[in-house]
């Protein structure tokens, strides 16, 4: 079984010898230990050295979680030969009470309405080549009061005076470059830096990829102000207009904006690809485009779906500012986005991100962090599995640990140790129950 503590010892320079020692307790509880995962329940699995007090030691004390992320990212997952893109999103879990740091309503998409609990910022680095996310800094989000008078000001008093359309009298073009960032995208911004400073030339990116959420021109300035091309969505009903061509060269014109686009009947010089499958009819357009509401011109491209027996349209408006992106490469990488998502369902599911029941500052930073770095303690992990076997999942690991814990406890009370052969056959036997994906297809039928 790999040895959690060696695996550990590049964090040692960060870090306590102490916390440590008291870290590779835990994760090789939290790996093999069933049910939700909190403080008690990781003490009960821990053990002879992992007391319930000594749970609460590390949970309690402050670690600089950015640089262990970045640390062991660099040295056990890190590959030359790949290309990474950075990803951001956010998570929200449930939680109840009224004393857990930072608890508030938030807007959680698979309730698809505010719920109360904890909301998280996590940026991930996504291998183009393994298609994987790796998580690589988390921070919680704290709702400033101006943001919590706005929406209590929204919910309780909705508006009724509506803003009278045209440009008021006397007011003056600004520079669109020139945009005064929320609270939300300077907090994101903090973060990338910190974690570009940490990267510097070791591991070099050229683009940020965000959802629709962030597809507005404060986002645009907010990546280029970091040195990154922003990947991104936009709304279906973006108005984006074609740069105006003059047909006199002689003559000047201060014209910027050309025709609209018209998403239901699009020109077909900017058609790039289509293709049929299933009845469903995909066309995909690229162009570059602009959208008064931005400060540069846009590589959009636009992806028509048409149902061919019904007639039925969709669209989807993706963008980037890297304005020599291949249509293709776009595709791909806002669909890559994506896995951060699966970031968040192995952190709720398996490591805890849902369950643990901390309160303070501390604390809620540590669980929801190690949730997290078990993310990539795990698939550290199952690289090594699935060179043997490629559908090897954190089910079959768990239960390998759990299997293996069985086993350990159940040979220190025997008087004597069991022959080597019979030990292994026995590890073997124990540690395949409970796995979806077995080691050897035989040993469950013998």
């Amino acid at each position: 079984m790999p040895d959690i503590l060696a695996l550990l010892e590049c964090l040692q320079r960060y870090t306590t010898r102490t916390t440590l020692r008291r870290w590779s307790r835990i994760i090789s509880a939290m790996l093999g230990m069933s049910g939700r995962i909190t403080m008690l329940s990781i003490s009960r699995w821990c053990g002879k050295g992992g007391s319930y007090r000594t749970i609460q030691r590390f949970f309690t004390h402050s670690l600089p979680w950015a640089m262990l992320f970045w640390v062991f990212f660099r040295e056990h997952i890190f590959c030359k030969k790949e290309t990474y893109l950075l990803v951001g999103d956010e998570v929200v879990v449930s939680k109840a009470g009224k004393k857990s740091y930072g608890i508030e309503r938030f807007f959680s998409s698979l309730y698809d309405k505010p719920i109360l609990g904890l909301s998280f910022f996590a940026l991930s680095l996504v291998s183009i080549e393994q298609r994987r996310a790796f998580p690589i800094s988390i921070e919680q989000v704290i709702k400033q009061k101006a943001e919590e008078a706005k929406t209590l000001k929204e919910e309780t008093e909705p508006e009724i005076t509506k803003k009278k359309r045209g440009r008021p009298k006397g007011s003056k073009n600004k520079d669109k470059k020139e945009v005064s960032l929320n609270s939300e995208l300077l907090r994101i911004r903090c973060l990338i830096q910190d974690l570009l400073k940490k990267l510097s030339k070791f591991l070099p990116l050229t683009y940020l990829v965000l959802d629709g959420h962030f597809g507005k021109n404060s986002a645009v300035v907010m990546a280029l102000q970091l040195g990154l091309q922003l990947i991104c969505k936009m709304r279906c009903d973006s108005a984006l207009y074609i740069p105006y061509e003059n047909p006199d060269p002689n003559h000047k014109c201060r014209r910027k904006y050309g025709d609209k686009i018209d998403y239901s009947l699009m020109p077909e010089k900017f058609l790039k690809k289509s293709e049929t499958v299933d009845r469903i009819r995909t066309d995909i357009y690229q162009a570059q485009l602009l959208h008064k509401e931005f400060s540069q011109t846009l590589n959009v491209v636009i992806l028509v779906r048409t149902n061919i027996t019904t007639s039925n349209r969709s669209h989807a408006v993706l963008f980037s500012t890297d304005l020599n992106l291949s249509y293709e490469k776009l595709i791909d990488y806002y669909s890559l986005r994506f896995q951060i998502e699966f970031n968040f369902r192995d952190a709720k599911q398996f490591w805890g991100l849902e369950d643990f029941m901390n309160v303070g500052k501390n604390a809620v930073t540590n669980a929801a962090n190690l949730a997290f770095f078990m993310v990539n303690v795990s698939q550290f992990l199952l690289f090594d599995f699935r060179q043997f076997n490629p559908d090897f999942s954190i089910t079959d690991l768990k239960a390998m640990f759990r299997g293996y814990k069985y086993v350990e406890e159940t040979i220190k009370l025997l008087p004597e140790k069991p022959d080597p052969i019979l030990l292994a056959n026995i590890f073997h036997r124990v540690t395949n129950l409970g796995r979806i994906h077995p080691a050897d297809p035989c040993s469950t039928t013998s």
